[in-house]
């Protein structure tokens, strides 16, 4: 679970550090980036403690994850301000799925980690909800983008369990 949940979150910073490098500075998408890439550094400082504690290696795909991140935040933005706010509703949607899941596997067993991913969970769900409310679903090819987008969360994540 750690290392997933880590790659997980370094994904998601590469791919707010992507969009914030093509977003207008001062515009309002990057300032509601900027506040979630925040929460995101966070979440992954957090991942990266528990799994130093506990001795969890990362993946070794986090090189992959590293270049993809970054080239999945940049592109959406390069598309529009919309379809970036569209990749987070996307990947949010695919993340609380996969933290729910993870929730009900841990049951009471670890009340530590299931305590950190309950509160990222949540501002995971804060993230979509910001992105649909700023207009996520405006972008172009909306249900295309996201289902797309969704399809690669989920193989990434299946890959981060593996390898």
């Amino acid at each position: 679970m750690l290392r997933v949940d880590q790659a997980g979150e370094y994904g998601a910073t590469r791919i707010y550090a992507g969009q914030l490098a093509v977003l207008r500075r001062n515009g309002a998408e990057s300032k509601l980036v900027a506040r979630m890439a925040a929460q995101e550094e966070r979440h992954l400082k957090r991942f990266n403690e528990l799994m130093t504690e506990r001795r969890v290696r990362p993946t070794a795909l986090q090189p992959l994850w590293n270049v993809a991140g970054f080239a999945l935040g940049a592109a959406t933005a390069l598309m529009s301000e919309k379809a970036a706010l569209a990749c987070t509703d996307a990947i949010e949607t695919e993340i609380d799925k996969h933290y729910s899941e993870q929730l009900s596997e841990l049951g009471g067993d670890d009340p530590e980690l299931a305590s950190d991913i309950g509160e990222f969970r949540a501002e995971e769900l804060e993230h979509r909800d910001t992105a649909r409310e700023a207009g996520a679903a405006q972008a172009p090819g909306y249900p295309l983008l996201t289902a797309a987008i969704r399809a690669g969360c989920r193989v990434a994540i299946e890959l981060s369990k593996r390898i």
